[in-house]
């Protein structure tokens, strides 16, 4: 499909976008009207943009219905302060209701269910069942447009957070326990927890070889995938010769079978296939298993592992 969107419908761009660029984060915006009236709403264009200081931004874009402004812009504007608040799985349906498009006037904490609570320093309260919230204030609000859809870039500098104790593990707020959701098309959520987590080891501390450095046999393997390719990429070194044989040389064998591999293959053990793998001299050629073993240790983030199993069969 190609679009050009200055000749395509409003409609057609809009689904483009919410389905392309996904899952979003969601900010939970809530603001005060000047005769102190609440009002809450979710905006999924919305993402953080420095820590020094710290700044976010969402776009309360134009209706497009006609191109008004939503209660959202229109108090912001007038107070310059708003809270931003993040929305977890707990929330998410009386988060739904709240995008509601109910008459100016209309108080969307009573009609979500969700509990306003003081604010430290801006006047508009905060959603005590978010975990994570955010006092702002407006630093600039930027049109991006006069039409039906058009966005209102609105930046904030966050001047107060607030934080959930029982979010934090190991220094982090970590994904599990915040239990965070973003928004995708249509009707669609995701849910950042379970088997929808994995971890990438960051190559800030190091520099890695790189794909252009890796032997011609690995990329010419149809084991690996490119995300495999990626990580064995984030080496700083091959391991040499004798790391390679005193990393196999202190790998006990065992009585071992290939019924054992497959096993060990369905629980994903990578330390328990190459053992298998070494004990067993019936196997003639042992690249594959090799490999697939080193697939399966990349998958556990095992990537020196997975290394000196792959090289092993080559020296």
């Amino acid at each position: 499909m190609q679009l050009d969107p200055k000749n395509a419908p409003l409609q057609d761009i809009h689904r483009l976008l919410l389905g392309g660029v996904s899952p979003r984060p969601i900010a939970l915006v809530s603001t005060i009207s000047e005769n102190g009236t609440n009002n809450l709403s979710p905006y999924s264009f919305f993402n953080a943009f420095g820590a020094n200081p710290p700044i976010v931004a969402f776009s309360a874009a134009r209706r497009g219905r006609d191109g008004s402004f939503k209660d959202t812009y229109n108090n912001i504007m007038r107070t310059k302060e708003c809270v931003i608040q993040a929305v977890n799985y707990d929330i998410v349906e009386q988060v739904s209701l709240s995008s509601t498009e109910y008459e100016t006037g209309i108080d969307e904490f009573i009609k979500s269910g969700l509990t306003p609570i003081d604010s430290i320093i801006v006047k508009a309260k905060r959603v005590k069942e978010s975990p994570f919230q955010m006092e702002c204030k407006l630093i600039d609000m930027i049109n991006l447009g006069t039409e039906k859809g058009s966005g209102n870039l609105a930046i904030c500098e966050v001047i107060y957070f607030h934080v959930d104790d029982d979010v934090f593990k190991n220094g982090i707020i970590h994904p599990e326990l915040i239990d965070l959701v973003g928004r995708n098309s249509g009707d669609f959520y995701t849910r950042a927890k379970g088997n929808a987590l994995f971890e990438i080891e960051k190559p800030l501390a190091k520099k890695g070889i790189g794909y252009d450095n890796l032997p011609q046999f690995i990329k010419d393997s149809y084991v690996f995938s490119a995300n495999n390719l990626g990580k064995l990429s984030n080496i700083e070194k091959l391991p040499d010769e004798k790391e390679i044989n005193d990393f196999i040389n202190s790998i006990e064998k065992i009585d071992a079978n290939l019924g054992m591999y497959k096993r060990a293959l369905e629980q994903k053990d990578h330390q328990k296939m190459l053992q298998i793998i070494l004990s067993l001299d019936e196997i003639k050629d042992k690249l594959f298993y090799y490999e697939e073993t080193a697939k399966i240790a990349l998958e556990n983030n095992c990537t020196d592992f997975a290394w000196k199993t792959i090289l092993k069969s080559r020296v």
